[in-house]
């Protein structure tokens, strides 16, 4: 029997220049996410719009990234992908 991992819940998200995302998850570690690549597929490319990618927070359970019923991303993704991000305050003034 295997036991699935379990990964922090996303606390809060903020869309940033570039299409990425500053995800802040509820241990308090920060991740930059780049959408750039989710781009090419054709349930993201609504991304591709500034106002819809700005739309996007935090799933209120904290398993995601949500722009609308029919666009999310899971936290695993986020948490194995992004890159931490810099202290708080130290670069993140968008």
């Amino acid at each position: 029997m295997t036991t699935a991992t379990q990964y922090p819940r996303i606390k809060k998200v903020k869309p940033q220049r570039g299409k990425t995302l500053l995800v802040t998850f509820e241990n308090g570690d920060r991740k930059v996410y780049d959408c750039t690549p989710l781009l090419q597929s054709s349930v993201f490319r609504p991304l591709q719009d500034e106002a819809v990618f700005r739309c996007a927070h935090a799933d209120p359970h904290g398993y995601g990234v949500v722009w609308n019923d029919e666009i999310d991303l899971a936290e695993s993704e986020i948490w194995i992908n992004g890159r931490i991000a810099e202290p708080e305050g130290a670069g993140d003034s968008q």
